[in-house]
């Protein structure tokens, strides 16, 4: 039997070209994928849901400011923000539905792009948890990003996996 825990999978359909390139409001972009965690799952919750942890494992994390809401609750607004150096960059997150330690949904707005992310934590024994995640780009709007979705989509796969392995390796770390 093949072990798939670290598999990843893309899909960009040629409708989504089109729509990427006539700035449509629809789902665009997919991808999801899985991590093994070498940590029960109450653990490796705790560091997913603080955001003090956001700077271990998310290259150029800032700060996460609550905006609106009660912090980790369904509706709750923060603004997050991210240097390279060069760039800043502010997102807008928005909590769908915090149901953690099973699930987590949020939304997460830049003036050039909209996407969901979709979290799942399985207990595989006492000591392992399949960590789940699903990304989805339902905005595109600005021509830089929409030409790199369209000629080399692996860009935004590749930030939310190496994203995901460095949580993977930080949690274990711990």
């Amino acid at each position: 039997m093949r072990d798939n825990s670290n598999s990843n999978s893309y899909c960009l359909s040629a409708t989504a070209v089109i729509q990427l390139i006539s700035g449509h409001k629809t789902r665009t972009m997919k991808f999801t994928g899985a991590k093994v965690i070498e940590k029960p799952r109450d653990e490796v919750v705790k560091y997913f849901a603080d955001p003090q942890y956001l700077g271990e494992y998310q290259d150029g994390f800032v700060r996460k400011d609550l905006v609106s809401g009660e912090a980790g609750q369904d509706g709750t607004v923060s603004k997050m923000f991210y240097s390279d150096g060069k760039r800043d960059m502010e997102l807008t997150e928005t909590i769908i539905a915090n149901r953690l330690p099973e699930t987590f949904e949020a939304e997460y707005h830049h003036k050039h792009m909209d996407n969901f992310m979709r979290c799942t934590f399985v207990a595989l024994d006492d000591q392992r948890t399949r960590y789940e995640y699903e990304f989805e780009y339902t905005r595109i709007n600005w021509i830089m990003p929409k030409l790199i979705a369209i000629l080399f989509p692996s860009m935004y796969r590749n930030q939310g996996e190496k994203w995901m392995q460095q949580f993977k390796e930080f949690v274990e770390g711990q």
